[in-house]
């Protein structure tokens, strides 16, 4: 696939991420193959993750095609650009044209990435996934990479201001890719989940930045301000109701 624009993006977001004093931890990237097709499941912390999840393939030199959602190919803007860049655009109310995308994308050689939670995580945990992940490595017959990331959810996230001050760590950490087959699409989905929980949670502890008690990045579970799942969920179900309430007002205006 040809790449004109995607190469000189790498160049300008490190170039930023120097300006901004950042440091990057990445461990095991030597998970991510080197060649042929591969689907890459990241945990979702924040707004900018498909930003910063591309850097866990860059040791093995590889470009990550991220699926995301059909607004952010709508925007004037960031449409022409994810289009450049070879992003996989995700309409929910055409999932089987995505889906088919992803699977040629995969099967074309490429690295796809995606992110199972569907929506950022609130509590900063792992949220349950969807099964999509496991169903599509399985019929594309690629390796499925979990790989979490830890940080970016300080710089812009859900429900907190923006904060790109110097000086913060990012770290990811890839696991051994997993080989779902499909016959249990719910079963190894629930695989998935458990290795990125315990990815999650060795990132947590090696941070090079510390968790700070009380700190509102942090999950309730590490003594964190961030809310509990349980809680995260009740916010999410809010959001929603107001979203559908926004879009009722709108159709009835139009009317």
């Amino acid at each position: 696939m040809r790449d004109l624009t995607y190469p000189p993006i790498v160049v300008a977001a490190k170039t930023a991420f120097r300006i901004l004093g950042q440091r990057f931890v990445i461990t095991g990237a030597e998970n991510i193959p080197a060649e042929g097709g591969a689907l890459v499941a990241y945990n979702h912390i924040g707004y900018v993750d498909f930003i910063y999840g591309g850097l866990a393939a860059q040791p093995s030199k590889r470009l990550v095609r991220f699926m995301a959602k059909r607004e952010i190919f709508d925007h004037p803007l960031g449409g022409p650009l994810m289009r450049s860049l070879h992003h996989i655009e995700v309409d929910r109310a055409e999932g089987l044209a995505s889906y088919q995308a992803a699977i040629d994308m995969l099967a074309a050689g490429e690295v796809v990435g995606l992110f199972p939670e569907a929506t950022i995580s609130r509590s900063m945990e792992v949220k349950e996934l969807k099964t999509g992940a496991v169903r599509l490595a399985a019929e594309a017959g690629v390796p499925l990479v979990p790989c979490v990331m830890w940080g970016t959810q300080r710089m812009l996230t859900k429900g907190h201001p923006r904060d790109f001050s110097r000086g913060k760590t990012i770290s990811l950490t890839v696991g051994e890719p997993l080989h779902p087959d499909g016959s249990d699409p719910v079963g190894e989905t629930a695989a998935l989940r458990t290795r990125m929980q315990e990815l999650l949670a060795r990132t947590i502890e090696d941070y090079p930045d510390g968790c700070p008690p009380g700190a509102w990045w942090l999950p309730a579970s590490y003594g964190g301000g961030a809310p509990t799942p349980e809680e995260a969920a009740h916010l999410d179900a809010e959001e929603k109701r107001e979203r559908a309430r926004r879009r009722a007002e709108k159709r009835a205006r139009k009317s």
